[in-house]
């Protein structure tokens, strides 16, 4: 199941209906916290779940689920069809899917712009990370280590340890990243 767009279908269903993160997860039964972490991907509801945020929305949790299984063997997304996706609400970093037209992944490829003075608090989330710098340099916090990482300089991670990725620099940086959730 492609997992990004399921996050970004909640959001906007969430957003359509003016409704704020807490209005949802009152309705749901769920936290505010866990919501947002839903949103953006963070964690992979349960199926019970997902019918109670489908009810909270006012939808089915068929059509919440409708084409989210579609798996093309092949998407070429071009330059110009790359598509922005809201991640963090705190952080300035700008994601890019390149890989959005493909359902049922089992990783998430983007291009991250980290703006200079990027500088957020570490998290966690479900599975793996794989990054690489193409462009100017970044702070990696990792638990208790800082990585600087400069152009071609690369990390494989499991995510669900602490990590940040900063900028202090002068220049905005470019960092192609993969995320892979779960393990099997």
């Amino acid at each position: 199941m492609n997992l990004i767009e399921l996050a970004q279908r909640l959001r906007q269903l969430r957003l359509d209906r003016g409704y704020t993160l807490e209005d949802v997860a009152q309705r749901s039964g769920q936290t505010k916290s866990w919501l947002s972490r839903v949103e953006n991907f963070r964690i992979t509801p349960s199926l019970s779940s997902l019918a109670e945020l489908a009810n909270a929305l006012g939808v089915s949790t068929a059509s919440l689920l409708e084409g989210l299984d579609h798996r093309p063997q092949i998407v070429c997304v071009r330059h110009d069809q790359r598509q922005r996706i809201q991640r963090d609400p705190d952080s300035m970093i700008e994601y890019y899917s390149l890989a959005h037209e493909r359902t049922h992944r089992t990783m998430d490829p983007f291009l991250l712009n980290v703006p200079s003075g990027e500088i957020r608090e570490p998290r966690t989330h479900e599975g793996e990370e794989f990054l690489i710098v193409l462009k100017g340099r970044v702070q990696f916090i990792y638990g208790d280590e800082t990585f600087t990482l400069t152009k071609g300089d690369s990390l494989y991670f499991d995510s669900e340890v602490e990590h940040a990725l900063r900028n202090p620099y002068a220049n905005d940086a470019e960092v192609l990243c993969l995320f892979r959730l779960g393990r099997e």
